[in-house]
């Protein structure tokens, strides 16, 4: 772990510098692979859905755990990366961004597609936040490739997450190269479902998970859910593409 890196008088919380280099790499990334979308107008909507999904993450984890800011309400603008719901801020960055595109009338399929990579990219970055301040850390193990965190030798699932993450960006990088006549969001909802099947199998290992109902792992039922719902919109962009005629180009409709 390395939470804290200081260098002279100051200390820089290396979590949050890894997620910012992240989102910068990553939204350059999307920049060089798109032409379909002007830089700025990019660079606007992921600033604007970014900013607003950390407010909504933070009101998330508020609303959840209320308990824990009612000693202190201060704390509700604490910079602390442990005190965000990660769904909550997801949830309103994209309807922050659907609400921008429709403004700019942007193509909702091919928006989705050209932040793909960034957002792949930033999936690297958070599990190697993780690993930095020892979050989303996983269950005791005799492994030998365990590693010894919070006093107990555990699954390294940070390193799960980085390793299926970074499998996820060079599939996705292929998809983009060879996209061809794949229909717009393909590209997405692939990479949502992947991405979903990877939560649902480092989430088995890992030690913090919370559960719901009869012991069931709350972030496993969601990832579930995405699954589901991203293999069935993929089969709808299929038949979609399938159905249309051979002479009339496929458009996508606004936001």
């Amino acid at each position: 772990m390395l939470p804290v890196l200081n260098i002279g008088p100051l200390a820089l919380q290396v979590p949050g510098l890894i997620i910012i280099i992240g989102i910068w790499l990553g939204l350059s990334l999307a920049e060089r692979l798109t032409n379909s979308i002007k830089p700025s107008v990019l660079y606007n909507l992921v600033l604007i859905s970014l900013l607003l999904g950390v407010v909504g993450a933070r009101i998330g984890y508020v609303l959840e755990f209320p308990s824990a800011f009612s000693d202190n309400p201060l704390n509700i603008i604490s910079l602390n990366l442990t005190l965000f719901n990660i769904f909550a801020g997801i949830g309103v960055g994209l309807i922050v961004a659907i609400i921008y595109g429709a403004r700019k009338q942007l193509p909702l399929w091919g928006t989705l597609d050209t932040l793909t990579p960034m957002i792949a990219v930033f999936m690297i970055a958070l599990g190697t936040s993780n690993l930095a301040s020892g979050n989303a850390f996983g269950s005791p193990t005799d492994l030998p490739w365990g590693i010894d965190l919070w006093g107990s030798r555990r699954h390294p699932t940070q390193v799960y997450e980085i390793f299926l993450s970074s499998i996820i960006l060079v599939f996705i990088l292929a998809l983009l190269i060879k996209k061809q006549n794949k229909s717009d969001g393909i590209i997405f909802l692939v990479f949502v479902a992947c991405t979903a099947f990877a939560k649902i199998f480092t989430e088995t290992f890992r030690g913090d998970s919370t559960l719901i109902f009869t012991g069931i792992r709350s972030a496993q039922f969601i990832a579930w859910l995405i699954l589901a719902i991203s293999l069935w919109a993929l089969g709808n962009r299929f038949s979609e593409k399938k159905g249309a005629p051979k002479n009339i180009k496929n458009t996508n409709p606004p936001i």
